[in-house]
């Protein structure tokens, strides 16, 4: 089929230190069946030989070197803003620690023409050590505890169920399209999230602006639950992030009456995690998870955003 009869993808991939998964995502998308697709690098001032590594063994790839560790938002914008004054027509952000399906794209553009209204288009993610085993389906709001849960976790996915199309509160962002016409009319990421959260503001900014977010089940990824977060939702930086973006995203989303009882539910959660982290039961990783999150909704008051302090990021043993 002639490039020119399909939509131009580009598809922006985060490295930071991370060069055995991004050679695995990379030798990955690089199985796609799709006639129109680029790929580009975006690497956030990595320090080992990961860019050398990646240049050798795929000399085809674009690689934009930020100098530093810019984050998940800042680090895509850049990508996003060379994709787009290229002429793409959406842009594809997908984690390093991921495998994607070679139809993933073609899965896309056909759920996009049936659902034209579709700007956020996101995939059915499965765990990667357990393929068969869904990790996200789509998202649920719990107004009780001011987060969102993930549908289908921990489901086998039976081709049965979860084969529905949806409209989800939002794509998660370890594998999300976005037609280049809502960047234009909204913008890029919040760079002020630095890391989580970014692309649910992303997610709310484009249904504000008229169009939908759709999960597409044909559209398949596997994760590696996660590379960037050494020790998953137990990291402290995990905690830090995303009691600090959650509240940011509350401030950017809804009024303050419509953030009344979310807000309610949060100062609820942060009461529990000061009693964590004075509680004599508490184990020392228990009670650092705890001393993150307070540092992080402490930060949102003080509006320090972008990057953690570097103790959440590398505790040291008190």
């Amino acid at each position: 089929m002639n490039n020119e009869l399909v939509p131009q993808i580009y598809i922006i991939i985060i490295n930071w230190n991370g060069k055995e998964d991004t050679i695995d995502c990379l030798e990955s998308v690089q199985k796609i069946d799709y006639p129109n697709y680029k790929i580009l690098l975006v690497d956030n001032g990595s320090i080992d030989d990961s860019v050398a590594a990646i240049r050798e063994r795929f000399p085809q790839a674009l690689i934009i070197e930020n100098g530093a560790n810019l984050g998940f938002a800042a680090g895509n914008n850049v990508g996003i803003d060379h994709a787009i004054s290229q002429g793409a027509d959406y842009v594809f952000l997908l984690n390093n620690d991921t495998i994607v399906d070679p139809q993933i794209l073609w899965a896309f553009i056909r759920a996009n023409e049936q659902y034209p209204d579709a700007g956020i288009l996101g995939s059915k993610i499965y765990y990667y050590k357990q393929p068969q085993k869904i990790w996200y389906a789509g998202v649920e709001w719990i107004p009780s505890q001011a987060r969102f849960l993930h549908l289908g976790c921990g489901n086998i996915d039976n081709d049965k169920d979860w084969r529905e199309f949806q409209f989800p509160e939002y794509i998660c962002g370890c594998a999300i399209l976005v037609k280049a016409e809502v960047v234009k009319k909204i913008g890029m990421l919040e760079p002020k999230y630095f890391l989580m959260w970014e692309e649910v503001d992303w997610c709310y900014r484009a249904k504000r602006a008229g169009y939908k977010c759709l999960l597409v089940p044909e559209s398949k990824v596997w994760h590696k639950i996660s590379s960037s977060f050494s020790g998953g939702d137990k990291a402290p930086h995990y905690q830090y992030f995303w009691w600090r973006n959650r509240l940011l995203w509350v401030e950017r989303n809804f009024s303050f009456v419509e953030a009344l009882n979310i807000y309610k539910a949060i100062f609820r959660d942060t009461l529990r995690q000061i009693r964590k982290y004075f509680n004599s039961q508490s184990g020392s990783q228990e009670k650092l998870k705890s001393q993150a999150a307070l540092e992080g909704v402490k930060d949102y008051f003080l509006r320090k955003f972008g990057n953690c302090p570097e103790w959440v990021r590398s505790p040291v043993k008190q």
